[in-house]
């Protein structure tokens, strides 16, 4: 029997149609990237990309091996990093120039190494990556956003094989963040609770969407989940700023995401993948909103999404803006937690 579900942060339906999984190829099988005759991310090449902006590297000169984690600019950018922003109305339209950041964030000198191989140690370091460059665009104030996100496997939209995540600023707050700080922010001035807070609660009591759950972490398949086995991993206890992220707690995060990708291996033979970074935009360079940002601290909960990509969008996704997903949570849930790693 389907399910018609709601999901209070995205403010968006889904339905849960297990029915759809007995479909033939309703799982895509996953397309593999072909190993490039060339990788411009392994060591020996760094003359190939653009010069680094950020390495974290032992005592080696910019742009030369010696690197374990190392940040360059997009060759192929969707936004640039020079000039203004060049706000204009064009009649009923508005328009500003392509203004923003685009990185790549080279996540380790190994070709073939995928990040559920890396020691806890090593994602340690990826993730302060993206707190250094988070917190070194956010003083710009023509960017209102900043997003981390990283594409495994073709069917993701990766089209290098060498394990990297990217980074994108944008001028504006993206829609699907908007919304979200909305829904944080209606139901906190509603209830003087944080929504994300509220929802962990439930899941911890109810157990069956619950993935793992460690002192610092849960890891959960939302009750609404648009995708089969899709992820939300959250700070356990209230947090609105992955910069807060530091010491022993960055060191959870960093077990927290090694746990989940070995899981979904585990039970999925590798699956492509998105994961994105749900963070606050920065509210230091804010003075056009006076106020509105005032209760984010308490509001806002940062967070992560891992969608497997499984399945196909089609015309009635489209067309409705719904999500058709043919494994239950619940389901998706009991096979990770089982998955041997």
């Amino acid at each position: 029997m389907s399910d018609l579900r709601h999901d209070p942060i995205q403010k968006r339906w889904v339905i849960i149609a297990p029915e759809r999984g007995q479909r033939p190829l309703e799982f895509l099988p996953p397309a593999p990237l072909e190993r490039e005759a060339f990788c411009p991310f392994c060591p020996l090449h760094e003359a190939t990309t653009p010069p680094e902006i950020y390495a974290v590297r032992g005592e080696t000169f910019p742009n030369q091996p010696g690197w374990s984690v190392r940040v360059v600019p997009n060759k192929f950018p969707a936004l640039r990093i020079e000039g203004d922003l060049d706000r204009t109305g064009v009649g009923t339209y508005d328009r500003m120039a392509g203004i923003g950041a685009h990185e790549v964030i080279i996540e380790s000198p190994a070709h073939d190494t995928a990040f559920p191989d890396h020691p806890v140690e090593h994602i340690e370091r990826i993730l302060q990556t993206y707190q250094a460059r988070v917190r070194d665009l956010s003083g710009d104030q023509r960017f209102r956003y900043v997003l981390l996100f990283k594409n495994h496997g073709a069917a993701a939209g990766a089209s290098l094989s060498h394990p990297h995540s990217q980074l994108i600023a944008t001028p504006i707050t993206p829609r699907t963040v908007a919304i979200e700080l909305d829904s944080m922010r209606t139901h906190y001035l509603a209830k003087e609770r944080c929504l994300v807070c509220d929802i962990l609660r439930e899941e911890l009591e109810r157990g069956d969407r619950v993935v793992a759950a460690g002192d610092d972490f849960v890891t959960l398949t939302p009750y609404a989940s648009r995708f089969p086995f899709e992820l939300f991993i959250a700070p356990r206890r209230h947090a609105h700023d992955l910069l807060g992220c530091e010491g022993p707690l960055l060191r959870s995060l960093a077990r927290t995401l090694k746990d989940a990708f070995a899981r979904l291996r585990a039970a999925l033979n590798d699956p492509p993948y998105n994961f994105v970074f749900h963070i606050a935009p920065s509210i230091a360079l804010q003075p056009h909103r006076p106020g509105y940002w005032q209760t984010l601290p308490w509001d806002f909960h940062w967070h992560i999404e891992i969608i497997p990509r499984l399945t196909r969008m089609a015309g009635f996704e489209w067309g409705t803006g719904f999500y058709i997903n043919p494994t239950s949570p619940e389901e998706a849930a009991k096979v990770l937690r089982e998955a041997e790693i």
